[in-house]
């Protein structure tokens, strides 16, 4: 903790005094987010139940109990609790967003009260306090500094520009301005005191301040249902009410026609088995958290499962540059010095160049020795791996008297004392200019330096000038003007490019997925960062205050070409985001601060860095970046396209089998003839259908042109027509074949267990079939099997010994009443299941041709 004294400087200022604290604390509140009331568990647990999706689960596991199959209800009620745990968790999210935004907010606060240095909780600090601030501090509240020596301030928090901003004191001012800008006197809760002291009167605390107007953006955004949940639950509905009504309807024809009441009630329940769409949200549920497993994999943390496959349909991937583009830490890139430059980007093992060994030397020694700020933090390192081992590093000279930077003079000294000869050496930095006329340089000079400093900032680089000087007086001057300083040269400064980052936006780039930079920074800085990393249309750029002018349909026309916005503030991310959503876009959001919070939750998508990020934007988001790895965000959107593109396949194989069950579920009533499908055969299907959906599928590789194409069109439906119609056509052809064979046992005079033994067999053959051809839409059985997936042998293995455990074990054939089958009528079963799905691998191959290069 630091002694109180860090206040003496100021103690003429007056400060409020604990009663005028403790009343405007009891008027305004405290300096914190409030809390919202919290729903209870019970209340949220009732909420997800009445959803269809959890109504149906809990339905068809009330059917499996009545009907006697205890297993199969217990696994379809055991995912209703596990669905129902993720959602409760889910529903926690934005509350732990804000609880971490009111922890950032409130840190300990050096005080002035009733004439006396007091440290407070952030919480109380009141409206009116006089704040005491100085090197390291966390800022408790927006004020208004009224006194200060070289004060500078990181507001990468709020404004995601990376270097830390001078504060220039202003009693005078007495309402709050923006974040960002150089030499304002305004500062701000959460953000970092990074070099220098001040004093300042606070003037908005809690939801007042610019962090507690993010925490309100944040509150007031709820989480929208991915389309692929609400049309899910719409198709659920439809099926679900249809097969209802067609079983309902079945009961009440076979009980008034044939007098079996139980018998109907049998055919009905059967029907409404083979009906219930139970495993769409069966397979919805397990596909997205699996693929929140192996997207885990790839060090991404999924914290709202469907937004794992709505990254897949991302066409917009909004970044914010500092800490996601780069790595927000200074750098030297380039120094100038004698008329030549240095580039330390492209310098590999290569030793530092001996005409730049003095500057470098007076720019560390004009930096601090345990600096805080970042441009420091970057002189020191260029010293610590360019001058070791030289007579340059001199850890031993004593610091004599530090000359801070100014109003008048925006630069700064250091006076050492050489340990061997005793000599004062000076070393300065700061801007080129004040660096300029502190060595009283002539014109010619001062413009050569000055058309350096452009080309440098040209591409993007922060640019300080360094000077040195000999004193050999006795009484060190007032000023810094008063020495000789000799001009030695520039140092340039940059946030480097994560590495990685231009690999990944060239991949979105051929995946359709446009990437646009969002950031604080200065215009030329971001455009210099774009070119870097191959951002499409660097020349085009809006600003912030652009922005500002622009209503919403301007803004969303303007968005459609322009993939740079600069000088942006908090409350313009979230716009931007909306208007790309207006526009239609499925919209990816990345960052890392507290500013990016709203737009992070306001995204489709939002996607946190874990090691760098706060703690707010990390519950505000849906995905994080666990190692803040940027190619991860690729790796995330090829798995989300897997996903969606093995769900078309699951989804068409569930359409596609149900036809040919509820098919000969219907017919017998129909024909009045005996029943051919007990509910027992049906649980048996059931067996074959859940892990062919839920495991071969999931874990079908994915095809190796699956990222050289757009990302899919974010109006086209999951359940398309052409989709459900393919399944359907596969399931009617399926049902054909099965009913000539139940039709021509029927006509030969077999009994009803030959009839419903070779019926039953080929239905499961056939199913077989419609797996193995639905693993590719493109590649025909014969290409796929070339693709390694365990789980298809696994599942037609286990059938095929099940099925012969059914045939040929007598208590079972029993059970499922059926008779024994010789080989011809086993061979007759193999040929009309595989029959059934040969019509639709002719036609992948017609497509195939229709496409080869030449057919065109």
């Amino acid at each position: 903790m630091k002694p109180v004294n860090e206040c003496a400087p100021y103690s003429s200022l007056t400060g409020l005094t604990e009663a005028e604290a403790a009343e405007r604390l009891a008027s305004l509140g405290y300096n914190e987010l409030p809390s919202g009331k919290r729903r209870s568990l019970f209340a949220i647990a009732l909420s997800v139940a009445s959803e269809p999706m959890f109504l149906l689960l809990v339905g068809c596991g009330a059917l499996y109990l009545a009907i006697g199959e205890a297993s199969d209800a217990a696994l379809l009620l055991g995912f209703v609790f596990v669905v129902m745990g993720i959602t409760l968790y889910q529903e926690r999210k934005t509350e732990r967003a804000l609880e971490a935004l009111r922890d950032l907010s409130s840190p300990r606060a050096l005080v002035i009260r009733d004439g006396r240095a007091r440290r407070i909780p952030g919480r109380e600090v009141a409206v009116g306090d006089l704040l005491c601030l100085s090197e390291g501090d966390r800022v408790p509240a927006d004020a208004v500094t009224l006194e200060g020596e070289n004060l500078t301030v990181d507001e990468s928090l709020l404004t995601g520009e990376s270097v830390p901003v001078r504060k220039k004191a202003d009693p005078a001012v007495a309402e709050m301005g923006l974040p960002g800008g150089e030499g304002t006197p305004h500062v701000f809760s959460g953000t970092l005191v990074v070099g220098g002291r001040g004093a300042a009167r606070v003037l908005a605390t809690g939801t007042r301040s610019e962090l507690g107007k993010i925490g309100r953006a944040l509150s007031t955004l709820s989480t929208e249902p991915t389309r692929i949940e609400v049309q899910t639950a719409r198709l659920v509905k439809v099926v679900a009410a249809g097969g209802l009504l067609l079983a309902t309807l079945v009961v009440v024809i076979y009980g008034l026609t044939r007098g079996h009441w139980a018998a109907g009630l049998l055919a009905g329940v059967s029907l409404a088995m083979s009906l219930l769409p139970e495993e769409f949200p069966v397979v919805l549920t397990i596909f997205l958290a699996l693929g929140a497993w192996r997207m885990s994999r790839q060090n991404v943390l999924t914290r709202r499962i469907p937004a794992v496959e709505t990254l897949g349909a991302a066409t917009v991937l909004c970044v914010d540059k500092t800490g996601t583009l780069t790595e927000n830490a200074m750098t030297v890139s380039r120094i100038w010095a004698r008329g030549a430059y240095c580039d330390m980007r492209r310098m590999r093992g290569e030793a530092f160049p001996e005409a730049f060994h003095e500057l470098a030397e007076f720019a560390v020694l004009a930096s601090q020795r345990d600096p805080v700020d970042p441009m420091d933090k970057a002189l020191q390192r260029l010293g610590a791996t360019c001058l070791a081992a030289t007579e340059h590093l001199h850890d031993d000279w004593e610091l004599l008297r530090q000359y801070p930077l100014s109003d008048k003079l925006l630069g700064l000294s250091h006076v050492w004392r050489e340990t061997r000869g005793g000599r004062i050496m000076v070393a300065g930095k700061g801007a080129p200019e004040a660096i300029c006329d502190l060595c009283h340089l002539p014109e010619s000079e001062r413009a050569e330096i000055g058309a350096r400093v452009s080309e440098m900032a040209a591409g993007g680089l922060r640019v300080l000038g360094a000077a040195r000087a000999v004193f050999f007086g006795e009484t060190l001057p007032e000023e810094q003007h008063d020495f000789a300083f000799e001009f030695l040269g520039l140092v340039g400064f940059s946030d480097p490019v994560r590495e990685g980052v231009p690999e990944a936006v060239r991949e979105c780039r051929e995946a359709g997925v446009r990437v646009v930079m969002i950031t604080g920074d200065y215009p030329v800085t971001a455009q210099s960062i774009a070119r870097s990393i191959g951002l499409e249309n660097p020349d085009r750029v809006i600003t912030g205050p652009e922005l500002a002018e622009m209503d919403e349909e301007t803004l969303s026309e303007r968005v459609r070409d322009v993939n740079i916005f600069s000088r942006v503030v908090p409350e313009q991310k979230l716009s931007i985001v909306k208007a790309f959503k207006r526009n239609g876009e499925i919209v990816a959001m990345t960052g890392d601060g507290v500013n990016d919070a709203p737009a992070l939750k306001a995204a489709h998508i939002g996607v946190a860095m874990g090691q760098r990020g706060t703690d707010v934007a990390r519950e505000a988001s849906d995905l994080v970046l666990l190692t803040d790895d940027f190619a991860s965000i690729v790796a995330a959107i090829r798995l989300g396209r897997r996903i969606y593109e093995n769900l078309k396949k699951a989804v068409t194989y569930i359409f596609a089998v149900h036809v040919p069950i509820a098919g000969m579920s219907l017919l017998p009533v129909c024909l009045g003839e005996p029943l051919v499908l007990f509910p027992v055969h049906i649980a048996f299907m059931e067996l074959i259908i859940d892990p062919a959906c839920t495991t071969v599928y999931e874990a079908e590789p994915p095809d190796a042109d699956l990222m050289n194409g757009p990302p899919r069109d974010p109006k086209a439906p999951l359940f398309n027509l052409r989709l459900i119609a393919t399944g359907l056509l596969q399931g009617l052809m399926v049902l054909g074949i099965v009913i000539a064979i139940y039709l021509a046992t029927l006509g030969r005079g077999m009994g009803e267990r030959e009839v419903r033994a070779l019926t039953f067999t080929s239905l499961i053959l056939a199913n077989l079939g419609l797996i193995l051809t639905n693993r590719s839409f493109s590649r025909t059985i014969l290409g796929t099997l070339r693709k390694k997936n365990p789980a298809v042998w696994w599942v037609v293995g286990g059938t095929l010994t099940f099925l012969s455990l059914v045939l040929y074990l007598p208590p079972l054939r029993r059970l499922f009443s059926l008779s024994y089958l010789h080989a011809p009528d086993i061979g007759l079963c193999i040929g009309a299941g595989f029959a059934s799905i040969l019509w639709f691998e002719a036609f992948k191959l017609l497509r195939r041709k229709r496409r080869a290069p030449g057919n065109a």
